[in-house]
Protein backbone atom coordinates (compact mmCIF):
# COMPACT_ATOMS: atom_id res chain seq x y z
CA UNK A 1 0.00 0.00 0.00
CA UNK A 2 1.59 3.72 -0.80
CA UNK A 3 2.49 5.58 2.40
CA UNK A 4 0.01 7.99 1.42
CA UNK A 5 -2.60 6.01 1.10
CA UNK A 6 -5.21 5.56 4.32
CA UNK A 7 -7.67 3.37 3.45
CA UNK A 8 -7.34 0.69 0.67
CA UNK A 9 -10.30 -1.66 -0.18
CA UNK A 10 -10.02 -4.82 -2.11
CA UNK A 11 -12.02 -7.35 -3.81
CA UNK A 12 -14.55 -6.11 -0.96
CA UNK A 13 -17.97 -7.86 -0.36
CA UNK A 14 -20.62 -7.78 1.67
CA UNK A 15 -24.31 -9.62 1.67
CA UNK A 16 -27.15 -9.37 4.09
CA UNK A 17 -28.38 -13.29 4.30
CA UNK A 18 -28.45 -14.25 0.71
CA UNK A 19 -28.99 -10.63 -0.45
CA UNK A 20 -25.53 -9.07 -2.02
CA UNK A 21 -24.75 -5.37 -0.90
CA UNK A 22 -21.62 -5.18 -2.15
CA UNK A 23 -20.29 -7.09 -4.60
CA UNK A 24 -15.91 -7.16 -5.26
CA UNK A 25 -15.58 -3.13 -4.59
CA UNK A 26 -11.61 -1.75 -5.06
CA UNK A 27 -10.93 1.68 -4.11
CA UNK A 28 -8.13 3.68 -2.78
CA UNK A 29 -8.51 6.75 -0.48
CA UNK A 30 -5.07 8.72 -0.11
CA UNK A 31 -4.12 11.18 3.14
CA UNK A 32 -5.24 14.69 2.98
CA UNK A 33 -8.21 14.52 0.60
CA UNK A 34 -11.80 14.51 0.55
CA UNK A 35 -14.04 11.61 -1.42
CA UNK A 36 -17.31 11.64 -2.00
CA UNK A 37 -19.26 8.38 -2.39
CA UNK A 38 -22.12 8.50 -4.40
CA UNK A 39 -24.94 6.17 -5.61
CA UNK A 40 -28.75 5.23 -5.42
CA UNK A 41 -30.39 4.83 -2.32
CA UNK A 42 -29.90 0.93 -0.74
CA UNK A 43 -26.40 1.09 -2.99
CA UNK A 44 -24.10 0.24 -0.27
CA UNK A 45 -22.36 3.34 0.49
CA UNK A 46 -23.56 3.62 4.29
CA UNK A 47 -22.89 -0.38 4.51
CA UNK A 48 -18.91 1.27 2.93
CA UNK A 49 -18.03 3.21 5.80
CA UNK A 50 -19.54 0.36 8.61
CA UNK A 51 -16.97 -1.84 6.83
CA UNK A 52 -14.38 1.02 7.41
CA UNK A 53 -15.04 1.49 11.02
CA UNK A 54 -15.03 -2.44 11.69
CA UNK A 55 -18.88 -2.34 12.84
CA UNK A 56 -19.81 -5.33 10.35
CA UNK A 57 -17.43 -7.79 8.71
CA UNK A 58 -16.95 -8.17 5.29
CA UNK A 59 -17.97 -11.58 3.29
CA UNK A 60 -14.97 -11.31 0.80
CA UNK A 61 -12.33 -9.12 0.55
CA UNK A 62 -11.05 -6.67 2.80
CA UNK A 63 -10.62 -2.86 4.15
CA UNK A 64 -7.04 -1.84 4.93
CA UNK A 65 -7.20 1.36 7.54
CA UNK A 66 -3.29 2.42 7.91
CA UNK A 67 -1.82 -0.65 6.61
CA UNK A 68 -3.93 -2.88 8.92
CA UNK A 69 -6.88 -5.22 7.85
CA UNK A 70 -9.94 -3.78 10.14
CA UNK A 71 -11.94 -6.94 10.05
CA UNK A 72 -8.58 -9.28 11.36
CA UNK A 73 -8.12 -7.60 14.58
CA UNK A 74 -9.46 -8.46 17.70
CA UNK A 75 -11.61 -5.82 20.14
CA UNK A 76 -8.93 -3.93 21.90
CA UNK A 77 -7.18 -3.06 18.65
CA UNK A 78 -10.76 -2.07 16.85
CA UNK A 79 -11.78 0.12 19.14
CA UNK A 80 -7.90 1.55 19.43
CA UNK A 81 -7.73 2.24 15.67
CA UNK A 82 -11.48 3.25 15.58
CA UNK A 83 -9.96 6.28 18.05
CA UNK A 84 -8.29 7.28 14.94
CA UNK A 85 -11.64 7.66 13.33
CA UNK A 86 -14.14 10.45 13.53
CA UNK A 87 -17.81 10.21 12.11
CA UNK A 88 -20.31 12.56 11.56
CA UNK A 89 -24.00 11.04 11.42
CA UNK A 90 -26.71 12.15 9.41
CA UNK A 91 -28.70 14.64 11.39
CA UNK A 92 -26.09 14.89 14.29
CA UNK A 93 -26.65 12.54 16.69
CA UNK A 94 -25.75 14.66 19.66
CA UNK A 95 -26.78 13.82 23.06
CA UNK A 96 -29.54 15.48 23.87
CA UNK A 97 -29.53 15.65 27.66
CA UNK A 98 -25.32 16.92 27.51
CA UNK A 99 -24.68 20.97 26.66
CA UNK A 100 -22.56 21.95 23.82
CA UNK A 101 -19.77 21.75 25.74
CA UNK A 102 -20.05 18.49 26.93
CA UNK A 103 -20.98 16.88 23.92
CA UNK A 104 -17.31 17.60 22.15
CA UNK A 105 -15.68 16.77 25.96
CA UNK A 106 -17.59 13.29 26.23
CA UNK A 107 -14.62 11.68 23.85
CA UNK A 108 -11.99 13.65 25.60
CA UNK A 109 -13.25 12.60 29.33
CA UNK A 110 -13.84 8.47 27.80
CA UNK A 111 -10.42 8.21 26.06
CA UNK A 112 -7.80 10.43 27.65
CA UNK A 113 -6.77 11.41 31.28
CA UNK A 114 -6.64 15.14 30.17
CA UNK A 115 -7.35 17.40 33.21
CA UNK A 116 -10.14 19.46 33.19
CA UNK A 117 -8.96 22.58 32.28
CA UNK A 118 -7.02 20.86 29.02
CA UNK A 119 -9.98 19.59 27.61
CA UNK A 120 -12.20 23.17 28.59
CA UNK A 121 -9.37 24.70 26.41
CA UNK A 122 -9.27 21.75 23.51
CA UNK A 123 -13.28 21.74 23.10
CA UNK A 124 -13.67 25.64 22.92
CA UNK A 125 -10.74 25.12 20.61
CA UNK A 126 -12.55 22.57 18.43
CA UNK A 127 -16.00 24.65 18.74
CA UNK A 128 -14.47 27.67 17.59
CA UNK A 129 -12.75 25.90 14.45
CA UNK A 130 -17.05 25.52 13.43
CA UNK A 131 -17.93 28.97 14.44
CA UNK A 132 -19.80 27.69 17.98
CA UNK A 133 -17.70 28.99 20.75
CA UNK A 134 -19.90 30.91 21.64
CA UNK A 135 -22.88 28.78 21.95
CA UNK A 136 -20.78 26.23 24.44
CA UNK A 137 -23.36 26.43 26.85
CA UNK A 138 -26.48 25.73 24.54
CA UNK A 139 -28.50 22.71 24.81
CA UNK A 140 -29.02 20.62 21.31
CA UNK A 141 -33.06 21.65 21.53
CA UNK A 142 -31.58 25.20 21.21
CA UNK A 143 -29.75 24.62 18.15
CA UNK A 144 -30.93 24.96 14.28
CA UNK A 145 -29.92 21.92 12.58
CA UNK A 146 -26.96 23.74 11.30
CA UNK A 147 -25.87 24.25 14.13
CA UNK A 148 -26.22 20.90 15.75
CA UNK A 149 -24.44 19.27 12.55
CA UNK A 150 -21.40 21.63 12.93
CA UNK A 151 -20.84 20.73 17.03
CA UNK A 152 -21.32 17.32 15.91
CA UNK A 153 -18.26 18.04 13.26
CA UNK A 154 -16.33 20.09 16.28
CA UNK A 155 -17.16 16.56 18.43
CA UNK A 156 -16.20 14.35 15.56
CA UNK A 157 -12.57 16.06 15.52
CA UNK A 158 -12.40 16.19 19.12
CA UNK A 159 -9.12 13.54 19.52
CA UNK A 160 -7.64 14.71 16.38
CA UNK A 161 -8.69 11.40 14.30
CA UNK A 162 -7.06 11.01 10.99
CA UNK A 163 -10.23 9.77 9.07
CA UNK A 164 -13.75 11.39 8.99
CA UNK A 165 -16.51 9.75 7.78
CA UNK A 166 -19.73 11.82 6.82
CA UNK A 167 -22.89 10.06 6.21
CA UNK A 168 -25.13 12.87 4.31
CA UNK A 169 -23.79 15.66 5.93
CA UNK A 170 -26.06 18.05 3.72
CA UNK A 171 -29.70 16.45 4.39
CA UNK A 172 -32.28 19.09 5.64
CA UNK A 173 -30.30 21.98 5.68
CA UNK A 174 -31.06 25.43 3.89
CA UNK A 175 -28.64 26.57 1.25
CA UNK A 176 -26.67 28.63 3.90
CA UNK A 177 -25.93 26.07 6.34
CA UNK A 178 -25.27 23.64 3.59
CA UNK A 179 -22.64 25.62 2.08
CA UNK A 180 -21.44 26.44 6.11
CA UNK A 181 -20.72 22.73 6.24
CA UNK A 182 -19.31 21.75 2.88
CA UNK A 183 -16.69 24.38 3.09
CA UNK A 184 -15.62 23.36 6.69
CA UNK A 185 -15.53 19.75 5.62
CA UNK A 186 -12.85 21.48 3.03
CA UNK A 187 -11.33 23.65 5.37
CA UNK A 188 -10.95 20.94 8.16
CA UNK A 189 -9.62 18.27 5.70
CA UNK A 190 -6.88 20.76 4.22
CA UNK A 191 -5.93 22.11 7.93
CA UNK A 192 -5.24 18.98 9.59
CA UNK A 193 -4.11 17.11 7.20
CA UNK A 194 -6.73 14.29 7.30
CA UNK A 195 -8.41 12.40 5.01
CA UNK A 196 -12.35 12.93 4.74
CA UNK A 197 -15.08 10.41 3.13
CA UNK A 198 -18.51 11.79 2.54
CA UNK A 199 -21.51 9.90 1.92
CA UNK A 200 -24.03 11.69 -0.52
CA UNK A 201 -26.92 12.30 -2.75
CA UNK A 202 -26.52 16.25 -2.99
CA UNK A 203 -23.85 15.80 -6.00
CA UNK A 204 -23.68 19.49 -7.17
CA UNK A 205 -22.70 21.13 -3.19
CA UNK A 206 -20.18 17.72 -3.40
CA UNK A 207 -18.55 18.41 -6.77
CA UNK A 208 -17.73 22.10 -5.26
CA UNK A 209 -14.98 20.32 -2.60
CA UNK A 210 -14.18 16.70 -3.08
CA UNK A 211 -11.33 15.93 -4.77
CA UNK A 212 -12.22 12.08 -6.13
CA UNK A 213 -15.68 10.65 -6.54
CA UNK A 214 -16.72 7.15 -6.55
CA UNK A 215 -20.14 6.30 -8.06
CA UNK A 216 -21.56 2.38 -6.75
CA UNK A 217 -24.48 0.70 -8.65
CA UNK A 218 -25.65 -3.03 -8.53
CA UNK A 219 -22.92 -3.22 -5.85
CA UNK A 220 -19.72 -2.41 -7.62
CA UNK A 221 -18.11 0.72 -8.63
CA UNK A 222 -19.68 1.78 -11.82
CA UNK A 223 -17.62 4.74 -12.42
CA UNK A 224 -14.93 7.04 -10.64
CA UNK A 225 -13.12 10.17 -11.22
CA UNK A 226 -12.28 13.88 -10.53
CA UNK A 227 -15.01 16.05 -9.96
CA UNK A 228 -14.46 17.44 -13.47
CA UNK A 229 -14.21 13.94 -14.99
CA UNK A 230 -18.03 13.27 -13.71
CA UNK A 231 -19.54 16.15 -14.57
CA UNK A 232 -18.18 15.64 -18.14
CA UNK A 233 -18.75 12.03 -18.29
CA UNK A 234 -21.27 10.31 -21.13
CA UNK A 235 -21.51 7.34 -19.11
CA UNK A 236 -25.49 6.65 -18.90
CA UNK A 237 -25.54 6.04 -14.94
CA UNK A 238 -23.18 8.68 -14.21
CA UNK A 239 -24.79 11.35 -16.67
CA UNK A 240 -28.34 10.61 -14.44
CA UNK A 241 -27.33 10.63 -11.62
CA UNK A 242 -25.57 14.25 -11.87
CA UNK A 243 -28.14 15.73 -13.88
CA UNK A 244 -31.58 14.37 -11.89
CA UNK A 245 -32.73 12.88 -15.05
CA UNK A 246 -35.75 11.03 -14.49
CA UNK A 247 -35.30 7.93 -16.67
CA UNK A 248 -32.38 6.03 -17.68
CA UNK A 249 -30.25 3.37 -16.34
CA UNK A 250 -32.23 3.59 -13.06
CA UNK A 251 -36.28 3.50 -14.30
CA UNK A 252 -38.51 5.62 -13.48
CA UNK A 253 -41.47 2.80 -13.68
CA UNK A 254 -40.89 -0.56 -11.34
CA UNK A 255 -40.79 -3.61 -13.91
CA UNK A 256 -44.28 -4.45 -14.73
CA UNK A 257 -46.25 -6.39 -16.70
CA UNK A 258 -47.90 -4.85 -19.82
CA UNK A 259 -50.33 -1.84 -18.90
CA UNK A 260 -53.52 -3.37 -20.70
CA UNK A 261 -53.11 -6.16 -19.21
CA UNK A 262 -53.39 -5.22 -15.59
CA UNK A 263 -56.16 -2.99 -16.50
CA UNK A 264 -57.66 -6.60 -17.76
CA UNK A 265 -58.31 -4.95 -21.08
CA UNK A 266 -56.12 -7.43 -23.28
CA UNK A 267 -59.73 -9.01 -24.15
CA UNK A 268 -61.21 -6.12 -25.54
CA UNK A 269 -57.77 -5.19 -27.65
CA UNK A 270 -57.06 -9.00 -29.07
Amino acid sequence: MPPDTLIEAKSLGFSYDTRPILKGVDMTMSRGKVIAIMGGSGSGKTTLLRLISGEIQPTSGYVKFAGEVVHELNRDALFKLRRKMGMLFQFGALFTDLSVFDNVAFQMREHTNLPESMIRDLVLMKLHAVGLRGAHHLMPNQLSGGMARRVALARSIALDPMLIMYDEPFTGLDPISLSVIGNLIRRLTDTLGITSIVVTHDVQESLKIVDYVYFIADGVIAAQGTPKEVRDSVAPFVHQFVHGEEDGPVPFHYPAQAYKKDLNLEDTFA
